[in-house]
């Protein structure tokens, strides 16, 4: 399902009498500025799940307060649960993050 010529012309007359003409480039910014903090955040979490990562492949003890610090930051319990089980969770509460083993 295409959008076509219609429906974005349809689409831009209904932002301007919504908005106005003044209003469409304040609108315009705020959605870029947006955009830029969630791309922002989504490669922070990537980064910090390559390095919980990375530290379980190079100090457990280390890794393994990385993992429930981070498990923690996401609203996750740690009580009682693996380093394994933490991340299982931590995979889930992030799906866009792609990871390999």
């Amino acid at each position: 399902m295409a959008i076509g010529t219609q429906e974005i012309i349809l689409i831009a007359l209904v932002v301007i009498i919504l908005f106005g003409a003044s209003k469409i480039p304040e609108l315009a910014r705020s959605l870029g500025r947006a955009t830029g903090e969630f791309k922002k955040a989504k490669q922070e979490s990537e980064r910090e799940l390559k390095d919980v990562e990375k530290a379980l492949k190079e100090s457990p003890q280390e890794s393994s307060s990385k993992i429930k610090k981070m498990a923690s930051d996401l609203g996750i319990a740690t009580e009682g649960k693996s380093d394994e089980q933490l991340l299982d969770e931590i995979r889930k509460k992030m799906p866009t993050v792609k990871y390999e083993k």
